[in-house]
């Protein structure tokens, strides 16, 4: 069995008390997420067997929903704030100078596994736009001098 399949005791725990509630699918999806930084096909097969559901509705819903991952994210992972106010002071700037200085594009990992990068539509701290997260760590009024010293905390 593939190490992103192993569900914990807690998340086995978590999907039996949710077998049975309307609603249980997202709320499990959410908490497969929370414990691998994605959900494996391996994790959507399991699901889908503990859930007695047809994988087809769970890649549904995955492909819906732009918050689930399908792809393993770098251990480092970069969201820069696209919504409205992020955008408007800079944050596709920040986003060209990243791919720029990660090597990589929008939705990639870097080939070390180190960082990945994504674009996402609010942050909730349009007071600081332009905002960016590493791992839940907030920065804002980023501009794009000070990237190579965010990246350079993490690497």
């Amino acid at each position: 069995m593939k190490e992103d399949t192993k569900f914990s005791k807690d998340l086995l725990a978590f999907i039996k008390e949710w077998k049975k509630k309307p609603g249980n699918l997202i709320m499990v999806l959410h908490r497969v997420q929370e414990e691998f930084g994605y959900v494996s096909r391996e994790s959507a097969d399991k699901v889908a067997e503990l859930l007695d559901i047809p994988l087809a509705t769970i890649y549904g819903v995955l492909s819906f929903y732009h918050f689930f991952k399908t792809t393993k994210p770098g251990e480092h992972n970069i969201q820069v704030c696209l919504g409205t106010a992020c955008y408007l002071k800079g944050g596709e700037m920040l986003v060209e100078e990243l791919t720029s200085l990660l090597g990589i594009e929008v939705g990639a990992v870097t080939g070390d596994g180190k960082f990945s990068l994504e674009g996402v539509r609010c942050v909730g701290c349009c007071g600081l736009a332009p905002v960016l997260t590493v791992g839940g760590e907030v920065f804002g009024k980023v501009t794009k001098d000070q990237l190579p010293g965010i990246i350079a905390k993490f690497n």
